[in-house]
């Protein structure tokens, strides 16, 4: 999605211009899953069709039955690799939802998705234009049709209330380019809500980000002194505020594990935004 202006997306695959040359070959379902198979990958995705919102229904509805036809035949080529010795234990391949925020195109993906039987299912196509409600509304719709005994993994989001919010609705897996991403623009994730860095305010401020953390970016340098790196475009900035915000989102992660565990997750939840917020 991201590189829309420089492919070109067909049945087959997906080419992509080069501003240095052309590319040897044209990236497939097939292709796909064989170069993860050969990189080791655990947790393995379709080749999909991500559109952009807002959309038309026709443009969605058809990246929805693209990508459908595409996990049948990266499932076949998984098998096919499992029986050639190409698959490790441990290793499996992930079916992805598409359908934009229509709920009749969500259950299309989701039902037919499912009755391929992957081993665990993602939930694509959200956190791409539209708004928080709206994927939200869309999670409550598609994530009952998956199986409750399958991994349900969302892509691309999110800030730490949007996975506060997906977990309350059955997502167990993310992953996001925000922690380091913000990182690298001076803003640090901390429990009491998002701190921008390159603020003045922070310029005399000896407190670190967050004292009780385990990581040492967190609790290790003052909030002033990380200030002065933003601000003198220290690359260390980026590094030491990406480091603090991986490990804010991992306890993050564990404390959700922890309330649901303990069955007070709807109530940590409710205090938890509200620091956050």
């Amino acid at each position: 999605m991201s590189l829309a202006k420089l492919r070109t997306i067909s049945d087959g695959g997906v080419a992509f211009q080069s501003h240095i040359d052309c590319p040897p070959d044209v990236p497939t379902p097939e292709r796909a899953v064989e170069i993860q198979c050969l990189l080791g990958v655990d947790i393995q995705m379709q080749l999909d069709e991500c559109v952009a919102l807002p959309a038309s229904y026709q443009a969605i509805e058809q990246a929805v039955e693209r990508s459908l036809a595409w996990a049948g035949r990266a499932q076949r080529a998984f098998r096919d690799a499992r029986q050639r010795g190409l698959v490790n234990a441990g290793q499996e391949l992930f079916g992805i939802v598409q359908g934009g925020i229509d709920a009749t195109l969500r259950a299309r993906s989701a039902d037919a998705l499912v009755g391929l039987n992957f081993a665990g299912y993602a939930v694509g196509g959200l956190a791409v234009g539209e708004p928080q409600q709206a994927m939200l509304a869309t999670l409550e719709r598609t994530v009952p049709r998956l199986p409750p005994d399958r991994p349900r993994y969302l892509m691309g989001v999110g800030t730490p209330i949007d996975l506060i919010e997906a977990v309350a609705r059955g997502v167990d897996m993310f992953d996001c380019v925000l922690p380091t991403r913000s990182g690298r623009h001076g803003q640090a994730f901390t429990w009491d809500g998002k701190l921008n860095l390159r603020n003045a305010a922070h310029s005399d401020d000896r407190a670190p980000l967050d004292a009780l953390s385990q990581c040492p970016a967190a609790r290790n340098y003052s909030r002033a002194y990380l200030h002065h790196l933003v601000k003198a475009q220290e690359y260390l900035a980026a590094m030491l505020l990406s480091w603090a915000n991986i490990a804010f989102y991992q306890e993050l992660m564990a404390a959700m594990r922890d309330a649901i565990a303990r069955g007070k997750f709807a109530a940590w939840a409710a205090e938890t935004k509200a620091r956050l917020a």
